[in-house]
């Protein structure tokens, strides 16, 4: 095996040292993508290697690191060592690289056995939820996860993971910049020095790996995470909402709870691709009505009868969870629904259980539009990281919708159609 061509910043050496947790955080221009990609097919040569090669969402290889793995594999003279097919790349040891995305393709990087590492590219978009996917499925002794990003906000699920005070043991975390590329092309500095005389702000972000700036583009911009009293369920009623999934979008139930001016999001349901028939299950758990072939636990107030507010897009759905014995109700929209309900979520303190990990993400990143000319503020909310939000919408329509003496609708529990009793 000749290596004559490899090259690598000696800034990235350290992929070369055992360890399990690998994060390279920094700038365009710093080599991340082009290091990691390097380091891996070096190592795939050596010894046999099996590796996912991910990010958040990859709907086709064409956004995926395979294109780069392959253009190193030329550079560095391993044309001999390799062989890449349509889904995957193959070496004559028996190393093999796959691709996929963490929110796109769940279920079949669960189903990953016997993974020698992991690298996720574009870390900054990961979600806890994808993070709490990926960990345990790389656990074969000695394996490693790798990380390359460029940092966005502070709260994003691999920043607390690895630059807050405790990060995991067995880490190695390094900031890259342009200054730690010898490759770095005269064509890249002229574009980094034209934007630092424009915009020092965005330069900082870009190019020199600090955090995203517009923190005032953020809808939810304060909240907080901690346990909840178990006195809370005692005192308070659950409120209760759902955000019906399409194709690749999860369907979402969250429970939450109002006392004085705070709103508590207690527990939620997050899955993408539930089947109908399995929505009972997923709701409420085992029932002998239905068969719960994945055991799924469901919540205690769904069995106890009180009512959901759901998504009134789907009729269909809503009538059989009702013909199911669900106490299930449409939600009323509204020309102005969405802003109206997004005022009244904010108009509480929030606080969230750490256990509701896609509220967090979705609390964190629930974002308005910014003019990409001015980067302006603009009165308009992107439709990404709503589901959950959604869903708290929904849950407390009822109370933002008093009725004429003030009382509030949902103002006690509903029983389900069919008698408890013959239910659980």
């Amino acid at each position: 095996m000749k290596t004559s061509k490899a090259r690598i910043p000696i800034a990235f050496k350290d992929l070369f040292s055992p360890s399990r947790y690998k994060a390279f955080h920094g700038g365009r221009g710093s080599a991340k993508s082009h290091s990691f990609a390097g380091a891996l097919v070096l190592m795939g040569a050596q010894r046999p290697l099996r590796w996912l090669c991910a990010r958040e969402i990859q709907r086709s290889l064409t956004v995926s690191v395979k294109k780069l793995l392959e253009d190193k594999i030329i550079k560095f003279g391993l044309t001999d060592e390799y062989k890449s097919t349509r889904d995957m790349i193959q070496g004559a040891n028996g190393t093999t690289f796959l691709f996929a995305g963490l929110r796109t393709n769940p279920e079949s990087i669960k189903s990953m056995e016997g993974l020698d590492g992991a690298w996720v590219e574009e870390a900054n978009r990961c979600s806890q939820q994808s993070l709490t996917l990926l960990i345990p499925t790389v656990r074969k002794p000695d394996s490693e996860i790798w990380f390359s990003w460029n940092r966005g906000k502070a709260n994003d699920p691999v920043d607390r993971m690895f630059l807050g005070e405790r990060p995991p043991p067995d880490s190695i975390v390094r900031q890259v910049s342009w200054r730690d590329n010898p490759f770095f092309p005269n064509v890249l500095k002229k574009e980094m020095e034209w934007m630092r005389s424009r915009d020092v702000q965005k330069w900082k972000h870009i190019w020199e790996g600090e955090l995203e700036q517009h923190s005032q583009a953020k809808v939810f911009t304060d909240f907080g995470i901690q346990d909840l009293d178990d006195t809370l369920t005692s005192k308070s009623i659950p409120y209760l909402g759902v955000d019906w999934g399409f194709s690749v979008d999860p369907t979402v139930l969250i429970e939450c709870y109002v006392m004085d001016r705070t709103l508590y999001f207690s527990k939620e349901i997050y899955k993408v691709g539930c089947e109908i028939d399995d929505l009972p299950a997923l709701f409420a758990g085992s029932n002998p009505n239905w068969t719960n072939r994945f055991e799924y636990p469901g919540l205690q107030s769904v069995r106890d009868g009180y009512r959901i507010v759901a998504d009134s897009a789907r009729p269909e759905t809503i009538s059989y969870m009702r013909r199911s014995g669900f106490n299930i109700t449409s939600s009323k929209k509204g020309p102005n629904s969405i802003k109206d309900g997004i005022e009244f979520l904010k108009s509480y303190d929030i606080v969230v259980h750490p256990r509701c990990e896609n509220i967090i993400d979705e609390m964190t990143n629930y974002s308005y539009k910014v003019d990409p000319l001015t980067e302006e503020v603009l009165p308009v909310i992107i439709d990404l990281f709503n589901h959950t939000i959604d869903a708290a919408r929904y849950a407390i329509e009822t109370v933002r919708r008093k009725n004429n003496t003030g009382a509030l609708l949902h103002a006690a529990p509903q029983i389900l159609t069919s008698s408890p009793a013959k239910w659980w």
